[in-house]
């Protein structure tokens, strides 16, 4: 009797917090970060997303000493717009940041490239360059007319310190190169991938790699 006691205690302890992580979907298993997002009216008449969040973790002590060296360095994002409960990415917005340290003028160099152009900028210290680099504000993340209506949304997010493959890096500059809004993604993308294979599955190869979720949303 003692036995049978002590066994159904146990349970009562661990079984519930156990089950629910056990049966946890995916996307509820990735960080959350908390984003900012608002509606823009294009002069057409179209409806953006605009998303603000921030990702400064990924610039750790090992990183900003490889900022400081003179070297070029890539922070890369890719912001995927997934449903709840759906595994394939509806949209996609990039934004890759490169940064040199000009050893000669003691400034950092920046070339940001993202949905509406590039932009060649310079910070005098470290933070100027997280400001510039890892605070995303008002990013062209979709077009409302890809959003299913009434149902929940989130933007599912990698970013990459220095992404091993070339072919990654040409890929992201061919999307930023799309109209601002212009971000629905299918299979015959090369950036398109599922929920689990993009963020579950997938090995880095970069220096560093975040990935997290936001809140959901609903159009």
């Amino acid at each position: 009797m003692l036995l049978l006691f002590c066994v159904a205690l146990a349970f009562a302890f661990v079984s519930p917090m156990g089950l629910a992580r056990a049966e946890d979907p995916p996307q509820q298993q990735l960080p959350k970060r908390q984003a900012n997002f608002t509606w823009q009216k294009t002069e057409k008449g179209a409806s953006l997303l605009l998303a603000s969040f921030s990702y400064r973790d990924v610039v750790d002590s090992t990183i900003a000493e490889k900022l400081a060296s003179g070297l070029p360095t890539v922070i890369a994002l890719r912001a995927y717009v997934l449903r709840e409960g759906e595994a394939n990415p509806v949209a996609l917005a990039v934004r890759t940041c490169r940064v040199v340290y000009d050893l000669w003028d003691e400034v950092y160099r920046v070339n940001i490239s993202g949905p509406g152009g590039t932009q060649d900028l310079a910070a005098m210290n470290l933070e100027g360059v997280l400001r510039q680099c890892t605070d995303v504000r008002d990013l062209v993340v979709t077009n409302r007319a890809l959003l299913a209506p009434a149902q929940a949304h989130f933007i599912g997010a990698i970013v990459e310190v220095n992404p091993i493959s070339p072919g990654m890096l040409d890929q992201m500059r061919r999307w930023v190169s799309r109209p601002a809004g212009s971000t629905g993604i299918g299979p015959g993308d090369a950036l398109f991938g599922s929920f689990v294979g993009l963020f579950v599955r997938q090995i880095g190869t970069a220096a560093r790699t975040l990935r997290f979720r936001t809140q959901s949303f609903t159009p």
